[in-house]
Order: C-alpha cells, then structure tokens, then sequence
C-alpha cells in the first residue's frame, strides 16, 4: 500500500512526518553550531551528542519513508524516543528561546513519527 498521496494537494501522514523530520533535522544542526557557540553548560558532550543523534535519526527516518521502505515504522518510533530525550534536553534552558524553539519542533516531530509507527504498526 502506498502512503503517499496522488495528488500534491493532499499530504498524507507520512508525508507530514516526513516534513517534520527534515524540520527536525535542520534545527538541531543549527542548535548544535549555537550551543557551540554559547559554550559552557550548551556545549557539553551529552547535550551536543543528543542533538546530532537527533539530527540523524530525523534524517535516517525520512529517508525510509521517502523510499518507502517495509520497516519504515521501526526507524519511526526509534525517532520519536530519541527526538523526546532532546527536548526534554533542550528544555531545561529556560528562557533560551532558541533552545525552547528546537525542543518545540523536536515534540513536534515525536508525535507524527509517534502516529507514523502506529499506522506502519496497523498496516
């Protein structure tokens, strides 16, 4: 069964988890350069680690939706666990806007690789 829509007016789910990986994936390499940046607590290993984990997995993840791949929804719920660790992560800066905007967008993109593995799960 494809998941992909016929026409471009009408995403899918997976073509709205797609987008949030990619999102996902481009604000925590941009996370990682401003917490480098900032230093001290922003730049410890754990912290930048988990962000280009993070980055990774969003990105591993849309790759096997885009080719459509059978386990698509393993590499789905592996993401969701790893993008809720980084804004938990994330959101310990309070008041960093830029930090509260990445875990944002990493919530963001939990819940449809979250709703993504489910779908892959009941397919």
């Amino acid at each position: 069964m494809n998941e992909f829509s016929d026409d471009d007016e009408t995403p899918t789910a997976m073509d709205d988890c797609i987008d949030w990986c990619a999102r996902c994936h481009d604000i925590c390499l941009q996370t990682v350069n401003y917490c480098l940046g900032m230093g001290g607590e922003h730049a410890s290993q754990d912290h930048i680690r988990l962000l280009l984990d993070c980055a990774q997995i969003c990105r591993t993840s849309a790759d096997f939706m885009l080719r459509e791949s059978s386990v698509h929804g393993a590499t789905c719920a592996a993401c969701a666990a790893v993008c809720d660790r980084c804004a938990e992560d994330c959101e310990r800066f309070e008041g960093d806007e830029i930090m509260q905007a990445c875990a944002e967008t990493c919530r963001g993109c939990a819940e449809a690789c979250r709703e993504m593995a489910r779908l892959a799960k009941a397919a």
